[in-house]
């Protein structure tokens, strides 16, 4: 029977050792793992990247995009008896770029439509039954748009102004 008996002192060596060797292949297995896992974050973390990359473009695009802002109402304007005609109904759309311009001429329509209707009544009746007079109304126009743009919201992305209706009576 001694010869199967061991002494405590190796007896407690022995369960030690087992003790390490787990502890070192739990560590191990945790350390991979981990690394495993953050390894397949990093991926992901560099793909969300890419994609926050590509919606910047898209959004880049959509703020370079050309879009056509239809003003609602025509503008009207009066002239006094004897100059070339009564009244004139202009109906315009301005090209500008991006959704944020229209947004920003919807804001501030009311002062663009005030400018617009000085110029045309600046313009006078006689001088709009030209074709030279109707470009240098839509020119003016196209100057009072920048005009209320720049001075309201520090910027300029109207590329031009264009009549959908010309009506003169």
């Amino acid at each position: 029977m001694a010869e199967n008996e061991q002494p405590e002192g190796e007896e407690k060596k022995s369960s030690k050792k087992i003790i390490i060797v787990a502890v070192v292949l739990l560590l191990a297995g945790a350390g991979g793992g981990y690394y495993f896992m953050m390894g397949n974050d990093f991926e992901a973390d560099g793909e969300q990247v890419e994609e926050v990359e590509e919606e910047t473009e898209e959004e880049m695009d959509a703020a370079n995009e050309e879009i056509y802002y239809d003003m609602g109402q025509s503008l009207i304007v009066n002239f006094p008896k004897g100059s070339g005609a009564n009244l004139i109904q202009v109906s315009v759309s301005i090209l500008v770029k991006g959704a944020e311009t229209v947004e920003a001429i919807k804001k501030h329509e009311p002062m663009i439509r005030n400018n617009l209707l000085m110029a045309i009544s600046a313009k006078g009746a006689k001088n709009l039954k030209t074709k030279e007079g109707k470009q240098a109304l839509r020119t003016a126009m196209l100057d009072e748009v920048i005009k209320v743009m720049e001075r309201m919201t520090k910027k300029n992305k109207v590329e031009n102004i264009f009549f959908t209706a010309f009506v003169m009576q």
